[in-house]
Formats: C-alpha cells, structure tokens, sequence
C-alpha cells in the first residue's frame, strides 16, 4: 500500500459516510479509539466531522493485553472498554458514536448500555481509507436491504444448498434479523461501514446440515481465499466435524481446536451479501495489514455463515470465523432470495 497521509479525497468520503449517519451541525459525536487503532481514520474522521460541524470529541482507551491463545482478528467483539462506566456513560450520552477499535463493538459487552438511550453507532471498519473510499455507502441501497431484512424478520425457515454440497436448514424464527446498509440514522441504531447486508443470530439450537466451502470462497479471519474445499458439518448449530485434506481444512482444525472452546464452534450470525459494489476478489489486492474483509462479508450474493459470539443464543467468545460463499442458493420458507449467488426479485 502506498504511504499513509491525510488526503482530501478521503475526509470527504468520510464526510459523505457521517452526513448520511445524520450527523447535525453542533450535535455531540464521539470518537472512540484505542491505542492500536488505524491513527490515519481516526484523523479522517476528526476532520470530516469538522467539516461537518459537529462537537467531537475523543474517547481513547489502551488496547488490553493479549490474552487469547492465538491470533484474533476480525471479531466485532471488542474488549476494549473492559466495563469501564465512565467510558460507558460518556459513550451513551452522545449523539452518534465513531467507533473506530481494532475488532469493532458489535459484539461487545457494553453495547446494549451505550445505544439504550438512542446513541447510533458507525462501526468503520478496520480498513485503510483506499477500500473505504470505493464503498461510500449509497442511500439506493437502504430500501433493498430494509426489504431483504423485513422477508428475513418474518421467515420461520431459511434453507442454504449448493453444487459444491451445501445443504443447510436454519431455523430463523423469532430470532433478531437486522440489515445493514453502511450509514446509521436512526436512534438506537448501529451499523458498519463498508455496508450491505442481510442477517440474522439464530437461537440455540436451530442450525443442522453441512456447509462445503469450496475453492475461491473465503475464510476472513485468515484472510485467505480458499485453494481446496473444507467441509463442516453441523449439528444443533456446533460445528462437529471439519473435513478436507489440504491446508485449508489444517488451518481450521488448528485455530478451532486452539481455543479449547466449544463456544468457538457455535454458530454466531448467518445472512446473505446486498452490495453491487463490494468486490469478492478485493482482498487479492491488499496487503493483511490494510485489510479487514468487511468488503466480502456484504458482496452481493454471497451466503455468510459465521462462528462464534451469538447472544441470542447465549454463547460469549473470541473465536471467530466469518465465511463468505460464492453460488450458493438461499430460500425463506421457500422462496428464494439469492439463486446461485445471484440475489433475486426486488433485492436485486
């Protein structure tokens, strides 16, 4: 990646992304750090905000120490706040929160308490500014995802086959389903950004069948594309055999079995990719570092199945997978909404 600096170009996407986020001249907008954090978007996102008018200012906590016995990456489970109330309390009393931690608060402790009062959150993901500036959330995508979440909020069935075999049934009744489009504007809210997806945190127990990632699918916590397939078949949501020969199946045997969790093996969300302009291939293009895959986790069309952290079903760990499928068909009670990785009707 070419040298990191402040560019022009870049505060105005970061500007373009929080005036959709509705951020009002003098509102209240926190920024929220750690010491580890991208430097470069969290001075993108000052600067914007300035442009904007908007009363800014920092919350900025060190990055705890490494606790897990692997790498973690890409989990949207911060720990970074650790609880602290007076963070907490500073975080929920703003407008709209930038958050802009290593792993992201979606999945962290804190977040029901900072939203609870009406707080929106903008997760920006832990990408360098060149991907984020390709994904400018567009307002014709919010009516898309809106409808593909609302078919998901009233499905009682989801079913997930391939012809690299795939072929899952998930009960998605009465669980949270959500749809997230890049830009928060409503109280109460949280969103990410790059945006553009469907999904859902099934209930414990409602996952079974088998899940065959194929060559030139994605495993995002390795950010690596797949060269030889790995099945995972699955049980009551718990992943309980993983097959495969090549590296692949050997790097998820390993980090699985690392955590020494059966958490780890839990199903966390699944959902399908709505962004026309999220590319499957623009991880090819940059180095680990300046990547975080929130680009494949939203491409339209894919079929994103994710270990891990899942409240709805009351299972908490670090242990993360997220794996973005290509050609795979997607049915609600049915009715397809993704046809061999192609989205269908007015999702389309």
């Amino acid at each position: 990646m070419r040298g990191d600096r402040i560019e022009d170009k870049w505060i105005g996407c970061f500007a373009e992304t929080l005036r959709l986020s509705a951020v009002a001249e003098g509102e209240a907008v926190a920024i929220l750090s750690e010491t580890q954090s991208r430097m470069l978007n969290v001075q993108l996102t000052e600067l914007a905000l300035a442009r904007l008018g908007a009363r800014w200012f920092h919350v900025v906590v060190p990055t705890p120490p490494q606790v897990a016995p692997v790498p973690v990456r890409s989990t949207g489970a911060s720990n970074a706040l650790a609880g602290l109330a007076p963070v907490v309390k500073a975080l929920a009393g703003a407008g709209l929160v930038v958050d802009l931690t290593v792993e992201g608060l979606l999945h962290a402790a804190e977040l029901p308490e900072i939203v609870g009062d009406g707080a929106r959150v903008l997760m920006i993901s832990n990408e360098h500014p060149e991907a984020l500036e390709r994904l400018v959330p567009d307002p014709a995508l919010k009516p898309k995802v809106l409808a593909g979440a609302k078919m998901l909020k009233k499905a009682r069935r989801m079913t997930v086959v391939s012809a690299a075999g795939t072929d899952l049934t998930i009960n998605v009744s009465d669980c949270p389903a959500a749809g997230v489009f890049g830009f928060a504007d409503r109280p109460g809210q949280v969103a990410h950004w790059p945006g553009g997806l469907c999904l859902c945190f099934p209930r414990a127990g409602s996952v079974n069948g088998t899940l065959v990632l194929a060559p030139g699918d994605a495993n995002l916590t390795f950010k690596r594309y797949l060269e030889t397939p790995v099945t995972l078949r699955i049980e009551d949501d718990y992943v309980v055999s993983i097959e495969g020969e090549g590296l692949d199946g050997d790097l998820m045997r390993q980090y699985f079995a690392a955590w020494g969790d059966r958490e780890a093996y839990g199903v966390s969300h699944v959902g399908w990719g709505m962004n026309p302009g999220a590319r499957w291939e623009a991880m090819a293009m940059y180095d680990k570092a300046d990547c975080n895959g929130t680009e494949l986790r939203a491409f339209a069309g894919n079929f994103l199945y994710s270990t891990g952290a899942n409240e709805t079903a009351g299972r908490h760990t670090l242990g993360h997978f997220d794996l973005p499928l290509r050609n795979c068909t997607v049915a609600l009670d049915d009715r397809p909404v993704v046809v061999e990785g192609v989205l269908q009707g007015e999702l389309a």
